[in-house]
């Protein structure tokens, strides 16, 4: 069988039947659009879940062009669902607008960026423009748009006047594609401009979507609802299809099957145990979800014969500043549950559906529904409690939980930067043991994870802190006397000082004096200080440092 290029980051439909390359089938995803013949659609999937190239593979079959993309079809899914559905093929004027680049600084340049793609999609149907059937005032109008002349009220309108346009001339229901129609939304949220933005999005969806008489059909994609923003206010033919609904589960992320027809494709066969551990574990409404941006870059890794080919893949494209927000300002509760969650524990909690990027906050609720429908939070059980809908929740698989790491750590870096490494690194070289344990004990029971409790965690930990101050070297697991010292920091401007510790991880409270007593002991008997003698440094302070969990001890040499 011919190798096929592997599509990591084309979203384009056309372009990945035209250049051959490995295309999981979704086309029956068009097959359900046509049986139920709901008119407005949203469908929420976390971030890189094929919500974009579903939404081109749709705009390619429905699209009436000068081009016959028919062929793209052939041998596909749907071109076997039966002679009905060929009959929508290339049959209708196609509205598509994605909001994915509008992640602007400020107000003003994203509403830009709106009159830009506005802009393009107009030039795009430039031709029915000349057509007899619309009026000169309308023309006028469309000169308008496409020489970003148009006043701003214009673009609040201009999806609806489009559509009316379109249908006018092709004599044809229109189908409107907006693609990620909730990122500005969440970059306004960030940003400080969350009501200009929401004031935006519902004046232009609003008259497309509501009693449109042009519309065929509609089909938005976003992370959230976010129906309380009064987006979609009066808009009573939308229908949701969130990861907890069952229609349309299996056409946003991979199936188990699809994901061993790939790895067999690629004679891979054998690291698809390694790929379900790392990139399962999504449940979109009774179906089991394997993340398709991480499987097809681990795939792509296995081909090039990477030495490490399982990786967090999606930890740089998805929700992460939000995350970021909720975990860097959450409180202490909020806290301990994401360390529960590490820990692989299970959490049940109520979920909203509604939800809102400005209610998403550390003193409610929200924050869990909102970590599930952006993947990182997998479903387990529904349950119902005093009417209202709750689910048991865990980390979905070893990606998301790396994440989860690597979110809690930036976190942790972040408290550091507003606290004095200066007063802890001070306390240490003046021999302030009792300063020295007061600071060290702070940070690790306000910032530090449960699961972090291993020893070269924390000798990774102490490095970072200590290292870098002017005036002074550290080395860490050098070779020193009859063993290796876990961390030296010495003088090398006036060779006049050095420290030696020595980190152990106590597996009970009780512990801790006793392996610091361990500690000490380890630094005379392996004369750790004999590299430091060799200097020239005869003023060395020796401590040992213990750990138990959230807890620390340290004790100083007489």
């Amino acid at each position: 069988m011919a190798y096929k290029p592997i599509p990591v980051g084309v979203e384009n439909f056309k372009r990945i039947i035209d250049d051959g390359h490995y295309y999981v089938d979704k086309t029956l995803m068009i097959k359900d659009i046509i049986d139920k013949k709901t008119v407005v659609n949203l469908f929420t999937r976390p971030g890189r879940f094929g919500k974009t190239l579903n939404m081109s593979m749709i705009q390619y079959y429905f699209e009436k062009t000068d081009d016959d993309n028919s062929y793209l079809f052939e041998g596909l899914k749907i071109s076997e669902a039966g002679d009905e559905y060929k009959d929508y093929m290339g049959k209708y004027p196609v509205i598509s607008l994605s909001l994915k680049s509008m992640k602007q600084p400020d107000f003003d340049y994203a509403f830009s960026e709106f009159k830009m793609l506005i802009k393009k999609e107009f030039w795009r149907h430039k031709k029915i423009f000349s057509s007899d059937k619309i009026d000169a005032q309308t023309k006028k109008l469309f000169e308008q748009i496409v020489s970003a002349t148009a006043e701003d009220k214009i673009y609040f309108t201009a999806l609806k006047l489009l559509s009316d346009c379109l249908c006018k001339v092709h004599e044809k229901n229109v189908i409107l594609l907006i693609d990620e129609y909730d990122v500005p939304l969440e970059n306004a949220h960030m940003r400080g401009f969350y009501n200009e933005m929401t004031d935006l999005i519902r004046s232009a969806f609003e008259g497309v979507l509501k009693t449109n008489n042009s519309l065929e059909f509609g089909i938005l994609t976003g992370c959230l609802r976010i129906s309380k923003e009064s987006i979609f206010t009066g808009l009573n033919n939308l229908n949701v299809y969130s990861i907890i609904n069952t229609d349309f589960s299996e056409y946003f992320g991979f199936t188990k099957d699809e994901v061993k027809d790939m790895l067999d494709f690629y004679e891979l066969s054998e690291n698809f145990e390694e790929a379900k551990q790392w990139y399962d574990g999504y449940i979109f409404g009774k179906k089991e979800i394997y993340n398709p941006w991480s499987i097809t870059k681990f795939v792509m890794s296995l081909n090039s014969k990477e030495e490490v080919s399982a990786l967090p893949y999606w930890s740089n494209t998805s929700s992460n500043d939000i995350i970021r927000e909720l975990v860097f300002e959450g409180n202490e509760n909020v806290k301990s549950i994401i360390e529960e969650l590490i820990n692989g524990e299970t959490i049940t909690k109520p979920v909203y559906e509604d939800i809102t990027y400005r209610n998403v906050n550390i003193n409610t609720d929200y924050i869990w529904s909102f970590l599930l429908f952006t993947g990182y939070l997998k479903p387990i059980e529904k349950i119902i409690i005093n009417d209202d809908l709750h689910m048991k929740m865990v980390i979905p698989n070893r990606e998301v939980k790396s994440i989860y790491r690597n979110t809690i750590m930036q976190w942790f870096d972040e408290k550091l930067r507003t606290q004095s490494r200066e007063d802890l690194f001070d306390a240490m070289i003046q021999g302030d043991v009792k300063c020295f344990n007061s600071i060290l004990s702070d940070w690790f029971y306000s910032s530090v994870s449960y699961y972090d409790t291993k020893e070269n965690y924390y000798h990774g930990f102490l490095t970072g802190v200590l290292s870098g101050f002017y005036g002074y070297k550290l080395k860490s697991n050098r070779e020193s006397g009859n063993g290796r010292s876990d961390i030296m920091i010495y003088d090398n401007k006036n060779y006049e000082r050095g420290i030696i510790i020595e980190i152990k991880s106590a597996k009970s409270p009780r512990e801790l004096d006793d392996k610091c007593d361990e500690a000490l002991q380890q630094i005379e008997d392996m004369n750790y200080s004999a590299e430091l003698y060799d200097m020239g440094i005869d003023y060395i302070i020796k401590y040992a440092v213990a750990f138990y969990e959230k807890t620390c001890r340290v004790k100083k040499a007489d």
